[in-house]
């Protein structure tokens, strides 16, 4: 079983790669902002995609994408606010959550969804 910071790692080059796939370009991995991060940042169809990447082994708790809490979403916020800046973008955003339920084998489920979330102002 691997452990807590392997399955984030394994969930997060599972996601990258599902969204190269996709004909996302991926702009940064893990992209912090003082105490915020953002696990990827994708481009398509000239818009920039913030991503939270949550990946578990069951889902007896809840599904993974009930764990982006709203104080995550407003952390997600802060750091997309400055790399908009940084990078001078000036058309559309979106929050995605890929929620990865990983089971016996190797295996494993993946939940896109888009537009997970919008932070409030």
């Amino acid at each position: 079983m691997a452990t807590h910071n392997d399955l984030g790692k394994d969930g997060e080059r599972i996601a990258k790669q599902y969204l190269e796939d996709n004909g996302d370009e991926i702009l940064d991995e893990n992209w912090t902002h003082g105490k915020s991060e953002v696990d990827l940042i994708a481009y398509k169809d000239r818009i920039m995609i913030f991503v939270e990447v949550k990946a578990r082994t069951s889902i007896a708790f809840g599904a993974p994408e009930d764990f982006v809490e709203k104080a995550k979403q407003l952390q997600m916020e802060l750091a997309a606010t400055e790399y908009i800046e940084i990078m001078n973008h000036q058309n559309d955003i979106r929050f995605d959550i890929i929620a990865i339920t990983f089971t016996k084998n190797n295996k494993y489920t993946l939940n896109h969804i888009e537009d997970a979330f919008w932070p409030e102002d």
